[in-house]
């Protein structure tokens, strides 16, 4: 019996599906605000779905997002509330709690990133604030080898497991969003202290095409691909709705694409955008179907 790491899946496109309030720049740290409730149930929501990890739900919570799309003074009550609300919803059951380090000024543009000096300063204070409540750290949607050496060393200085996602380009698997090689990215990604390496938040085509690259990094791999027809039309600042989703991933063709990558050898699988619990219990029914147990932790 393999032990599959099973991570939850996306819960920004989840919470904007099930609140009452329109999309707005600040995305799932907008939901956490005003309808903190929401966030609670779809953890409890993956749990009961399979998943073994919940990542928190932090992912707009950077300071650099905050300045811009609201107020930098929300960023320490926003940490505190997305860790408030996963150690609520796994507290009766044995379920690994990630901590997030996502990109500092939004998803799929690299050309915002600051420098790397800049980056591992801010990384530093997410890791401050998140380490004392988490399993291990997991990095997100990191478009960039500057990206990925901040945030990877930052959490890596914890002392904590580093898991590190790249998000690449939907056409080529082979290269991140900047257009580097996935390869230097995983390389950079197990110089700076990853225990894993995944692709994320791209199609799942595209996160197939890349397992191979992992496969030779000589670490755990693995991936948790996005339902966006497109993703990187949304601009900087933007809101979520400019987004279309994809009609051929429902939760059974979603699950091939994963179990896919399972027989290419990823031990860590989940889902990122439109990707919900549905389609988490799907891929759970599946593993075990396959002989595998669901596990929240690398052994």
């Amino acid at each position: 019996m393999t032990q599959i790491v099973l991570l939850d899946g996306g819960m920004g496109q989840e919470l904007i599906a099930r609140s009452s309030a329109p999309p707005s720049a600040l995305w799932s740290a907008k939901v956490m605000m005003d309808e903190p409730h929401i966030v609670e149930q779809v953890h409890r929501d993956y749990i009961k779905a399979g998943a073994r990890v919940l990542t928190l739900n932090s992912y707009s919570a950077t300071p650099e997002r905050l300045k811009r799309d609201a107020s930098e003074a929300l960023f320490k009550p926003l940490q505190a509330k997305a860790i408030e609300l996963a150690q609520s919803a796994s507290a009766n059951g044995d379920i690994t709690i990630g901590g997030c380090l996502s990109p500092l000024f939004g998803s799929y543009h690299p050309e915002a990133t600051p420098e790397f000096d800049i980056c591992l300063e801010t990384y530093r204070r997410v890791v401050a604030l998140q380490k004392d409540a988490v399993d291990v750290f997991i990095c997100e949607t990191l478009s960039s080898i500057k990206e990925i050496k901040a945030a990877v060393q930052a959490a890596h200085e914890s002392g904590k497991p580093v898991w590190c996602g790249m998000s690449v380009m939907d056409e080529d698997g082979t290269r991140l969003r900047s257009g580097e090689p996935v390869s230097a990215g995983a390389a950079a990604a197990k110089e700076a202290g990853a225990s894993a390496v995944m692709i994320n938040c791209s199609w799942p085509e595209a996160v197939t095409q890349a397992m191979p690259i992992l496969a030779k990094v000589g670490l755990p791999f693995g991936g948790f691909a996005n339902g966006f027809t497109k993703a990187d039309s949304l601009r900087l600042g933007g809101t979520v709705d400019s987004l279309k989703v994809r009609t051929d991933l429902g939760p059974d063709q979603y699950a091939d694409h994963a179990m896919g990558w399972v027989e290419a050898g990823a031990t860590i699988i989940g889902g990122c955008c439109e990707v919900g619990p549905a389609h988490i219990a799907t891929l759970a029914q599946r593993l075990e179907s396959a002989g595998h147990e669901s596990v929240g932790w690398l052994k």
